[in-house]
């Protein structure tokens, strides 16, 4: 309610507010008031920011200026006005108004006008112009071969109209004149035989804009016919045929086995048995069950894409087996010839249908008469004469067969004035035994005081790490094991959360939906091996399904800015999609919190490997206790191998940066793949890539323009390659013997290079020097090496018969397969004497022995066996003293 003196002064203000509005108009009209300068037509595109300006003279006054746009005013806009002396008893007036970022709303008809008159300003059009804007996108997908899907994208201007094109692997597959490139466009696709990638571009006047791109992964189809072949107590053979996957072929299946609540109702399952197996054949016997059980049992196949759905559970039960325990609480009492035997079930499992009781009792100096008693469990036995010492025995038996026998039971003998029924109840035996009871407490206070020991010296013994708490090390089966407790509040963050407050971009988080693993789903275990950028972990990473067995890596090189964890991970994005048989393939990223809170470090999750790198292959196969001769064959399929791998990098405009043997893994069919991507840059602007920071190298491997401006190029990586084909044809020498790493940029600026190994091909070592050209235009492609290698692997001839070759016998070979730099040399996880014993006698592709011609041999004399001992430490240590690193030439180079 208003007062009223608040009344009176509302009436007031309504009154004179109108009436000094009128007179400030009225000398308004009277001054000399005209617009010096109007807006003008403005054209722009969406999101920019622009600015409309006008001014104003006014003749003794200082005029107000207001926006209009399509006639209407603009209350809340942002406008900014100028005041200034501009003659004498004139003012000049200038007003911006300023829009951010437009929008589509913000088009139309701008004007000016003088607060309280009707004077206005020229009209000036503001017209939107730009790139489509998508308002829907392709999005990734999951699919069984040969399924149809339809994918949609749409995208508007201005300009109108927008046209589409949609791209398959980079593939156009429609023009600007059909109907699919009508807006909004639906991609009807009938089916894939193999993973694809499928985008969209978006086309009108101003130029082209591209979708994002959706990745549809061909998954197998759920295995069929799963079916029981043969069963006994304790297991169950099952057979299967896999579903369609296209061209990914599957290679690994899990069965899962349950035991069924029911024989109606299986659910809820209780997981009892897990277990995955390489495929073909495509069949397995699940162990380890037990006896006349249901079980429901389901398979699941796995691609290089996925895996599959699951078939529907099967029942399946194992056979009959006999009991596993005797009888008990038996009893035996006698009364002259009269004996009766009384007992109870087993406690144990029955193991089947309990089809009755067998008995055996025997007097002194008599043979043991066996009984069949039946499903009763009581039995009277009539003795013509009296005898001593009558012992009984009972066991079950099913249809499997008898169960274990009782120990034997002594019948006690009973009074005439006692019932013999009544004896039964009140048998001794049923009394309970006070000497058994006090063993058994002394033995439960043994084992808990042993468990409080133990408990208590874990504690003494366990230790910090950044993970958890560790135990230290111990060896089991020869292999050292470290136990540890993970921290709980490190693995409570999630991805996403983390993501949120590194402030990445959505569309960055959109593409890493693939990529990113949570931190809780991977399992680290021991170290494989540790060097100069990171450490290799064996680790298990739950797929929710099934668990997979990988080698974790974590890096060293810091991530101080956001924009360098955009960089890494829109890397990883890319790195995601590597599908290349010579290439090892990213599974995921996940990141780890530091200790300082600062940007968390990033964890690759890589294939687990079950062999080790080719640096140690090739150094042990001379050097080991075991020497072999590598013939040229398989030499050159090692250098096509890594040709493969490297041209589908440069393909996809990626840089490698550190290219060496030890960043090469020997899978296990003696193929090599590329692999160690910690230092590996996408190029996204231009053909180079340049180094930031200032990091560890090895010089010997680098090209002689990176040693001097840090540039790297795809020809960069062409001659790593054939420092790599030199340390193969060499079988793991170290380049430049008896350089220093301080050296080696005048070494190969006076024109040097590497010396043609003596058992190597003349053809071979061309090939390796035109890596080394000065002028990187001038070295070849990886297509092109490729392409060679493989002229000279089908020229070569077959190896011949093998003829003795003396090699020393190397003791004490013992190590795990690192490599020079100590990194991914160690994802195998076997030393390299089990390693070459293992490969040399499975592989088909590299003979056991073969011929040597005489001018290769090489004898390595000493008087004493002793001398001869050499271990891999001892060259693992000698080949990271020759190895350098791009710290020390920069000193080398700075002192001169």
């Amino acid at each position: 309610m208003w007062s009223g003196e608040r009344l009176v002064s509302r009436m007031r203000l309504v009154f004179w507010v109108p009436f000094f509005m009128g007179i400030l108009g009225a000398v308004l009209a009277q001054n000399d008031i005209h617009f010096k300068t109007n807006p003008t037509n403005i054209t722009s595109s969406l999101g920019k920011d622009v600015v409309i300006r006008c001014s104003v003279i006014g003749d003794g006054v200082i005029p107000d200026i207001e926006w209009l746009r399509d006639g209407e005013a603009l209350d809340f806009a942002d406008i900014n006005q100028f005041q200034m002396p501009h003659e004498e008893d004139t003012w000049l007036v200038i007003s911006e108004l300023r829009i951010h970022s437009l929008q589509l709303s913000d088009a139309g008809w701008y004007q000016c006008s003088v607060s309280g008159v009707e004077i206005y300003s020229d009209t000036a059009y503001l017209k939107l112009e730009g790139l489509p804007l998508f308002t829907d996108e392709p999005q990734d997908m999951h699919v069984n071969p040969n399924v149809p899907f339809n994918l949609s994208c749409d995208a508007h201007g201005p300009p109108e109209p927008v046209s589409m094109i949609w791209l398959q692997d980079g593939v156009p597959l429609n023009s600007l004149d059909d109907e699919l490139a009508l807006t909004p466009s639906l991609l009807q696709v009938r089916g894939l035989n193999k993973s694809s990638t499928f985008s969209c571009e978006a086309h009108n006047e101003k130029g082209v804009s591209t979708s994002r791109t959706a990745t549809i992964k061909v998954l197998p189809r759920r295995p069929k016919e799963l079916s029981l072949v043969t069963r006994s107590t304790t297991q169950l053979e099952i057979s299967w045929q896999p579903g369609e996957s296209g061209v990914h072929k599957v290679n690994v299946c899990t069965i899962q086995a349950t035991v069924s609540q029911n024989h109606h109702s299986p659910l809820p399952h209780h997981k009892i048995y897990n277990q995955n197996i390489n495929v073909p054949p495509y069949s397995h016997v699940i162990s380890g069950l037990t006896p006349f059980t249901m079980y429901n049992v389901r398979v699941a196949c796995l691609s290089s894409e996925g895996v599959s759905h699951w078939t529907d559970w099967v029942d399946m039960e194992t056979m009959e087996g006999v009991p596993s325990g005797p009888p008990e609480n038996i009893t035996a009492t006698k009364n002259e010839t009269v004996t009766f035997v009384t007992w109870r079930e087993p406690r144990a499992a029955l193991n089947g249908v309990l089809r009755g009781y067998k008995l055996a009792y025997q007097t002194k100096d008599q043979p043991e008469v066996v009984m069949d008693a039946g499903l009763t469990n009581e039995v009277t036995l009539e003795i013509l004469h009296p005898v001593d010492n009558l012992t009984v025995r009972i066991s079950s038996y099913t249809v499997a067969g008898d169960g274990p026998w009782s120990d034997p039971v002594v019948a006690s003998v009973l009074s005439y004035d006692i019932n013999p029924a009544e004896a039964v109840k009140d048998s001794p035996a049923s009394v309970f035994s006070w000497h058994w009871w006090y063993v058994l407490l002394v033995v439960a206070v043994a084992i808990f005081g042993a468990i409080i020991v133990a408990v208590f010296l874990a504690r003494l013994r366990k230790k910090e790490t950044r993970y958890g708490e560790a135990f230290v090390p111990t060896v089991e089966q020869g292999e050292l094991v470290v136990r540890y407790r993970v921290r709980k509040s490190y693995s409570r963050r999630t991805t996403e959360a983390t993501l949120n407050r590194l402030g990445i971009s959505d569309d960055l988080k959109e593409k890493l939906r693939d990529v990113m693993v949570d931190r809780h789903k991977l399992t680290l275990g021991k170290t494989l091996g540790e060097g100069e950028f990171g450490s290799v972990m064996e680790g298990q990473l739950n797929q929710d399904d099934y668990i997979l067995k990988v080698a974790v890596k974590t890096m060293k090189i810091a991530i101080c800015t956001r924009t360098e964890m955009e960089d890494f991970l829109s890397e990883a994005v890319c790195m995601k999609e590597f599908d290349h048989p010579n290439v090892m393939r990213l599974l995921g990223v996940c990141l780890q919190n530091t200790e300082n809170e600062g940007y968390p470090s990033p964890v690759v999750i890589l294939p687990f490997m079950k062999h080790g790198d080719l640096h140690s292959f090739l150094l042990y196969s001379r050097l080991g206790d075991a020497p072999l001769y590598l013939p040229t064959q398989t030499l050159v399929k090692f250098m096509t191998n890594i040709a493969s791998g490297m041209a589908y990098l440069s393909s996809k405009n990626f840089i490698h940066r550190d290219l060496a043997a030890r960043n090469c893994m020997l899978n296990e069919n003696m193929n090599v793949c590329v692999a160690d991507f910690g230092l590996s840059k996408k190029i996204y602007n231009g053909d180079y890539y340049r180094q930031g920071r200032i990091a560890k190298m090895p010089v010997k491997w680098i090209a002689i323009e990176s040693l001097a401006d840090r540039v790297y190029t795809t020809k960069s990586d062409v001659w790593s390659f054939g420092v790599t084909m030199w340390e193969i044809a060499t079988r793991g020498q170290t380049p430049y013997p008896g350089v220093e790493n301080s050296e080696i940029y005048d070494y190969l600026r006076q024109g040097n290079r590497l010396k043609q190994p003596p058992d190597c091909l003349d053809g071979l070592y061309e090939l390796m020097s035109s890596c080394w050209h000065l002028n990187s235009k001038d070295r070849p492609s990886f297509e092109t090496l490729y392409g060679e290698l493989e002229k000279i692997l089908k020229n070569l001839p077959p190896a011949k018969d093998p003829e003795e070759i003396l090699y020393v016998n190397m003791e004490e070979a013992h190590s795990t397969s690192f490599s020079d730099d100590g990194e991914l040399g160690a994802v195998g996880g076997l030393d390299a004497k089990d390693f070459i014993e293992d490969i040399f006698s499975k592989a088909s592709t590299i003979p056991a022995e073969v011929h040597q011609p005489e001018s290769t041999i090489r004898y390595v004399m000493c008087p004493r066996r002793e001398h001869t001992r050499l271990s891999m430490e001892n060259l693992r240590y000698s080949a990271a003293l020759e190895d350098g690193t791009l710290e020390e030439l920069s000193a080398g180079l700075g002192s001169r």
